[in-house]
């Protein structure tokens, strides 16, 4: 058989094939999700709408003079989506929330400069050296180390 024959032959084959798969692809797209599957809902930074530096800028700056670490006087910029966020804390926290707020304002990236007071993480050693804190001890709870400590009463 010559190559011209066997593709003729084929043809109706490949068609049919070809026929069959589209229909099963579109179908698939328009199916529910199944229970056990989230429905698919833009969740990346690229799938939102863009906002030009300026604006993004402005959108970080409200977001930190509206929260609870607006008294330490940040400085943002903004150049290409990426968020620039420069300045000085007391508080090692206010570190990770100014990139978490920058973030939801909706930056494609930041550069988190902020600088931790030396205080602040001589506190921070010391709580983690001293191991639980104040707030995680219930009242009435035995401060001991040893394994004859008051045991605890359910509620």
């Amino acid at each position: 058989m010559t190559a011209r024959a066997l593709a003729i032959a084929f043809l109706p084959i490949a068609l049919i094939a070809a026929a069959w798969a589209t229909p099963a692809q579109t179908t698939s797209a328009s199916k529910p999700p199944q229970p056990h599957q989230r429905p698919s809902r833009p969740t990346s930074a690229a799938s939102r709408p863009l906002k030009n530096d300026g604006q993004l800028e402005a959108d970080i700056r409200a977001r930190l003079a509206r929260s609870k670490i607006a008294s330490d006087k940040f400085q943002v910029r903004v150049q290409g989506g990426v968020a620039t966020i420069e300045g000085h804390t007391g508080v090692i926290q206010h570190k990770g929330v100014a990139t978490r707020l920058a973030k939801s304002a909706g930056a494609a990236g930041v550069n988190n400069h902020v600088q931790i007071d030396d205080k602040a993480r001589e506190a921070a050693a010391a709580n983690l050296t001293k191991g639980r804190r104040r707030a995680q001890i219930k009242r009435g709870e035995a401060r001991s180390d040893s394994g004859n400590a008051a045991p605890r009463q359910s509620r």
